[in-house]
């Protein structure tokens, strides 16, 4: 997830988008280098008019859904603050297995 790339083909500088956030820029700096809320993520797409979606798009291809021979999937699950993405429904089978597991279902 490279939010600061995204910013800049946007045509933003992380000042820019500090400054419609109403934060300052070693404020979203930090935010950038930790783990940010989905709420963070959110304020930051708002400000650069994007979808949060582009945040997790796939690096390989530059696109913000995997796009098979089969299928066309991107999830996005937010579950007890972990974030996770599948792309296809073997993986997003996967994750919500993981996450029952966890709930000892």
């Amino acid at each position: 997830m490279d939010i600061k790339s995204i910013i800049k083909e946007k045509g933003y500088t992380i000042q820019d988008v500090a400054k419609k956030m109403g934060v300052n820029r070693v404020t979203l700096t930090l935010t950038l280098q930790g783990n940010p809320t989905y709420k963070k993520l959110k304020e930051i797409a708002d400000a650069i008019d994007c979808n949060i979606v582009d945040f997790f798009r796939d690096e390989t291809n530059n696109s913000s859904t995997y796009k098979g021979e089969d299928n066309e999937l991107t999830a996005l699950i937010q579950h007890k603050g972990d974030f996770y993405k599948a792309s296809t429904i073997e993986e997003l089978e996967q994750i919500v297995e993981k996450i029952r597991i966890e709930k000892g279902e």
